[in-house]
C-alpha cells in the first residue's frame, strides 16, 4: 500500500526555483508590501513509504514577494540542516528533523520553525539558510512551531515540549527585541506531543492531551535491531518521569535521521485536560480542567469572558492511533470549549461538523474576542478545494469553492490598514491546479471571499503546513 503523503500534491518537488516576472490576474492591492511565506515537508532524498510520516519530512519554505502591485519573485528553498550540508545547530538542541512546520518574521528575522525540541533555523530575506535560531543565545533547547504574538506588546508567547525533558513543558516569552524575557517550566502528566496552545489576555492555555512519546516507535528507526528491546525498556522507564540525559536523547533522534516515523502515538491511558497558567504566574498557579479525550492540533483563538475562558478549537477524536503516516483518523471538527472558572467544568459544543483544519483569525485579535475565523474543508481524499469563513456572532458560514479539482492550503488574513475593522482586508493562500500542475498564490477579499488577484506560479507548490504574511513594515 502506498503512502498518501508521498502522492498527488503531497509528493515532494525536487528543484529549487527563483522565478521573476510572474503573471498576475486581477490587481494586487497596493497595501501588500512584503512576502507571503509558507513552510512544509519536502523530503530531499528518497524515503521509505512504510516508515515516512508527513510531519518528519525535510523542510522547504516557499515565498512570493509582493510590492507596488507587482509580484517580484517566487522562491522555494530547503531549510538546510547540518545533514544537508548546512550549519551545525546550537549546542544543546537536537540536530535531526528539518524545520518544516511554520515560518514567521520576528524582530527583523525570518524563522523556520518546528517543534519537539528540534533545531529551528533563521533564513535570509531570500529564504537561504543563515543558521540555527536560539534568539540571540538566550534560549537553549526546544521551541515550538506555533508561537503566538501578543498584538498589544509584540512579544512571542510559546509552549514547547521535548521528550527528553520528562514530565514538563516550557512556557516562554520572546520580547519584541528577539530575546527571551520569561520562562516557566510546567509539570504535566507524562511526555505529551503539545503541538499548539492558546493565549488570552489573562491566561496561557495548555492542551495536555493523549498523544505521547512512544518508546517502541522511537527505537524502530533509531536503534540497531539487537539493541531495541533493552533501549525500549530503558526509555519506557524514563520518559515522563525524569529528564532523559542529553547524550541519550540526541543519540535516539540523531540516529533516526529526518523523513522517518514520528515517535509519538495515541495513548488511551493518558488523561485529557487543559491548563490555565496566569500570564505572569508560576507553575504552581496552573489550574487543570478535565476534557473528553481528543486531540487539538490547532486552535482558532481564545479569549476571556467574565468568569469563563472560551476556546475555539479544531478537535480530532484521536490521532496517530492506527495510521502512522499522518492525522487521518476521524474527521476534525470545529468545536468550542468553555472553561467555567467557578465550577471547574468545561462545556464542549460543536460549531461545525464538516471536516476542516488549518484555522486562522485576524491576528490583531489574538487572545481577544473575535467574530470571524477561516479554515479549509477537507475532502475524502485528504485534499481541500473549499475555504470556510465562520461568523461566530451569527453562526453563518460562507464557502469559497475552488474549481477544476484545485487543492488549497491554509489561508492567512492581513488587514487593509493597521486600524481597519476585523475582516477588512485580504486572505492569501496557495491553490494547486492538478490539470496544469501549477500553483496560484490566491488573494481574496476577506469580507466576500471574492478573488482580488492571483499570482500564477508555473511550478507546483506541494501541500504543506503553515505560513504567514511578512510585511516589509510590521503592522
Amino acid at each position: 500500500m502506498g503512502n498518501p503523503y508521498l502522492e498527488a500534491n503531497y509528493a515532494p518537488v525536487h528543484q529549487e526555483h527563483t522565478l521573476t516576472d510572474l503573471a498576475v490576474t486581477g490587481v494586487i492591492p497596493d497595501f501588500l508590501d512584503g512576502r507571503f511565506l509558507r513552510n512544509g515537508p519536502n523530503p530531499v532524498a528518497e524515503v521509505d513509504p512504510d516508515a515516512y510520516n508527513w510531519f518528519t519530512g525535510d523542510g522547504m519554505v516557499h515565498g512570493v514577494r509582493l510590492r507596488d502591485g507587482k509580484a517580484e519573485w517566487y522562491r522555494n528553498r530547503w531549510v538546510r540542516t547540518q545533514a544537508m550540508g548546512g550549519p551545525a545547530p546550537t549546542p544543546g538542541t537536537l540536530p535531526t528533523l528539518g524545520a518544516n512546520t511554520n515560518v514567521i518574521e520576528h524582530a527583523g528575522k525570518t524563522l523556520a520553525l518546528v517543534e519537539g525540541g528540534i533545531t529551528n533555523y533563521e533564513l535570509s530575506d531570500e529564504l537561504d539558510t543563515v543558521g540555527s535560531c536560539d534568539f540571540d543565545g538566550t534560549l537553549r533547547g526546544g521551541y515550538t512551531a506555533h508561537p503566538l504574538r501578543d498584538p498589544a506588546t509584540g512579544e512571542l508567547h510559546a509552549v514547547s515540549y521535548y521528550f527528553g525533558w520528562g514530565n514538563k513543558v516550557r512556557y516562554t516569552v520572546i520580547g519584541a527585541d528577539g530575546r527571551l524575557r520569561r520562562q516557566v517550566d510546567v509539570p504535566v502528566g507524562g511526555s505529551p506531543m503539545m503541538h499548539n496552545f492558546s493565549l488570552t489576555e489573562k491566561y496561557v492555555v495548555i492542551y495536555d492531551l493523549p498523544v505521547t512519546f512512544n518508546a517502541e516507535k522511537a527505537v524502530a528507526t533509531g536503534v540497531p535491531r539487537l539493541m531495541r528491546a533493552p533501549v525500549r525498556l530503558v526509555l519506557s522507564a524514563l520518559i515522563g518521569r525524569v529528564r532523559v540525559p542529553d547524550p541519550i536523547a540526541t543519540a535516539m533522534t540523531g540516529s533516526a535521521g529526518s523523513n522517518a516515523n514520528l515517535p509519538y502515538g495515541w495513548d488511551d491511558r493518558y488523561p485529557a485536560r487543559v491548563g490555565l497558567l496566569p500570564r505572569e504566574g508560576t507553575a504552581a498557579d496552573v489550574r487543570w480542567f478535565d476534557v473528553e479525550p481528543g486531540y487539538v492540533y490547532h486552535a482558532v483563538n481564545a479569549y476571556d469572558s467574565g468568569d469563563s475562558v472560551v476556546l475555539d478549537v479544531v478537535r480530532h477524536d484521536r490521532t496517530f492511533d492506527t495510521d502512522p503516516h499522518g492525522p487521518t483518523e476521524g474527521p476534525p471538527t470545529l468545536d468550542q470549549w468553555t472553561v467555567d472558572l467557578t465550577t471547574g467544568k468545561v462545556t464542549q459544543s460543536r460549531v461545525d461538523d464538516r471536516p476542516q483544519e488549518f484555522p486562522r483569525v485576524d491576528e490583531r485579535l489574538t487572545g481577544r474576542r473575535h467574530r470571524y475565523g477561516y479554515s479549509v474543508a477537507f475532502n475524502r481524499d485528504g485534499l481541500s478545494d473549499t475555504l470556510l469563513k465562520h461568523d461566530y456572532r451569527t453562526g453563518a458560514v460562507t464557502n469559497r469553492r475552488f474549481k477544476h479539482g484545485a487543492s488549497i492550503g491554509e489561508f492567512v488574513f492581513h488587514p487593509r490598514t493597521p486600524d481597519a475593522p476585523e475582516d477588512d482586508g485580504v486572505l492569501m493562500g496557495f491553490a494547486h491546479n492538478p490539470r496544469t500542475d501549477s500553483t496560484d498564490l490566491t488573494i481574496l477579499d476577506a469580507s466576500t471571499l471574492d478573488r482580488v488577484a492571483a499570482v500564477h506560479l508555473p511550478v507546483r507548490v506541494p501541500e504543506g503546513f503553515h505560513g504567514n504574511w511578512a510585511p516589509t513594515t510590521q503592522v
